[in-house]
């Protein structure tokens, strides 16, 4: 199946409804707090910076959360990332910057990488990010793997032979 089929996009369009597609497909949403694998109070998809434990959110609420915190991810690649991105690299990078944190983003050979213009080898670098509490969790690396293939995606074309 291909990649964008497995994430539910039916046609590329633009940044945006990838990295929101790809972070709702990874993240699910749950309308009640919880607690995640490692430990952090959660809510909707993967929002912590408010997440209570007792918390319960309307799916309109986890919508709104889910934009603002793209936004945010957003930001950070587009203020830190010093080179021309395609539409699947930008949501590749802030779909990963959602879930890591713009902090391990802006110290990550990732991002040296790629603002050196070394794009093939920055995105082969997302494999190496599956480590959640010094283990490595299944769930990030699909996620990381799904992460690769966008960023390596160029308008129909695969990078450094990438095949759908």
């Amino acid at each position: 199946m291909s990649l964008m089929k497995r994430l539910g996009l039916t046609g590329l369009g633009g940044a945006v409804a990838i990295a929101a597609g790809t972070v709702g497909y990874f993240e699910g949403k749950e309308n009640q707090a919880y607690v995640d694998p490692v430990g952090v109070v959660t809510i909707c998809y993967g929002h912590t910076a408010t997440a209570r434990i007792g918390q319960t959110h309307t799916d309109q609420e986890c919508e709104r959360l889910l934009e603002q915190d793209l936004g945010k991810a957003f930001g950070a690649v587009d203020r830190l990332v010093r080179v021309e991105l395609t539409p699947t690299q930008r949501a590749a990078l802030a779909s990963f910057v959602y879930n890591v944190g713009q902090g391990a983003f802006e110290r990550s050979t990732l991002l040296r990488k790629l603002n050196q213009g070394k794009v093939v080898e920055a995105c082969n670098e997302l494999p190496r990010w599956v480590y959640a509490d010094g283990r490595v969790l299944r769930g990030l690396v699909t996620r990381r793997q799904t992460e690769r293939e966008l960023c390596l995606y160029d308008e129909g074309n695969w990078l450094a032979g990438e095949e759908e």
